[in-house]
């Protein structure tokens, strides 16, 4: 009976003994969770690959952290990532695995109109030792979000169909007309391509400020460029003879590649990177028009309701790494924003046309979803 009771003894000094090692740990932060950092990102497929690859490599090192993805792919129909944060922070969510997100440079001015000053964190740059080789500020809320890759709509044509492509935007009208057919761009709810061509079509008739305000006085100034889109639609791509407007970035890169078009708007990682893998025939260029079409930096930012902020940071840091930054220029020949003599010059030849200082900057708010919405109510009705 004595080594019966001695034997409980021991198992519950044992028992004790665990619980209190478990709540140590918990108190500690050394919780599998509190290592974890959830990058969300969405987009075309292209942006996942790039994400998977460095999260894979990052995993590799010796930070303490597993970083894992979520990514929601556009067109899908599933709810914005923009939606989320924002519906979680006004349910007074906190230690979400909202620990970074990806954005455009021009969204952030949204993210924080929707969801308040406080829904990321301000920047410890103190904490970023790479910030050190960055040679680009994010053009919005620098404060906020830190910038990782540049991009931006460029014109892509066939080289074989057409030799001298078009320099302006002049030019380009006017080769649309006495080519009929041979042009399309997407719709622009579907993607920024199409986006940018609606956007620039109808703001290059404004004033350059207007480019960069959510002002909907604005609104009022549409008239002569929705005017311009209506005189152009019938020179564009046709499909049983009729006018077609395709569905996502892609849809246009699809027909340039079957020679069903000529002359497309594209983002350029998605050219090149195409390109490279050999899904675009080398016959493929790539031109930026006069006035140019928009481009940006894209960010990341540590919203305020997640659950793990110094791992966050660790992955910022390793975001702006030569490491980092040559699988982005590889993977999707995203253009770098730390300094160039750090990275495989093997690579970035093959954006050394693309300078991201001479990006032009498109930051319209809400208008921007008005634009589309127009778009659909006049010109994607239009027989």
């Amino acid at each position: 009976m004595r080594l019966i009771r001695e034997k409980m003894k021991k198992t519950v000094v044992i028992i004790m003994l665990a619980v209190m090692s478990i709540a140590a740990a918990g108190c500690s932060g050394n919780t599998k969770e509190d290592k974890t950092i959830t990058i969300w990102s969405g987009g075309s497929d292209n942006v996942r690959v790039q994400f998977e690859e460095q999260i894979e490599q990052f995993n590799q090192l010796d930070t303490g952290y597993t970083a894992k993805l979520e990514f929601i792919t556009s067109g899908t129909g599933a709810q914005s990532l923009r939606d989320r944060v924002i519906a979680a922070k006004k349910a007074g969510e906190t230690g979400t695995d909202f620990d970074i997100i990806e954005l455009g440079g021009d969204e952030v001015t949204r993210y924080v109109e929707e969801g308040g000053d406080d829904l990321f964190v301000t920047l410890d740059k103190s904490k970023i030792e790479n910030l050190k080789n960055l040679k680009f500020e994010a053009t919005f809320r620098n404060d906020l979000v830190m910038p990782y890759r540049g991009t931006t709509v460029v014109l892509a044509y066939n080289a074989e169909a057409v030799p001298n492509p078009p320099k302006t935007t002049e030019e380009l009208y006017r080769w649309i007309k006495e080519n009929p057919g041979r042009f399309a761009y997407n719709t622009p709810g579907s993607g920024g391509a199409g986006g940018s061509f609606v956007t620039t079509s109808v703001y290059n008739l404004l004033g350059e400020e207007a480019l960069t305000s959510s002002d909907e006085a604005y609104m009022e100034q549409w008239e002569e460029g929705f005017a311009l889109l209506k005189e152009l639609h019938p020179y564009m791509y046709q499909s049983s003879g009729k006018v077609v407007y395709p569905n996502k970035n892609q849809g246009t890169l699809d027909l340039l590649a079957n020679k069903e078009a000529d002359i497309i708007p594209a983002w350029a990682d998605m050219v090149i990177s195409q390109k490279k893998q050999g899904t675009l025939p080398e016959t493929i260029k790539i031109a930026q028009l006069e006035p140019s079409f928009t481009g940006s930096t894209v960010v990341l930012g540590i919203p305020s309701i997640g659950s793990n902020q110094e791992g966050a940071y660790e992955f910022l840091n390793y975001m702006l790494s030569p490491e980092a930054q040559n699988i982005a220029l590889d993977s999707m020949a995203a253009i770098p924003v730390i300094d160039y003599s750090l990275l495989d010059q093997n690579l970035t030849d093959t954006i050394s046309d693309l300078q991201i200082e001479a990006f032009r900057i498109g930051s319209l708010g809400e208008l921007s979803t008005k634009l589309n919405e127009r778009w659909d109510a006049e010109i994607g009705t239009l027989e």
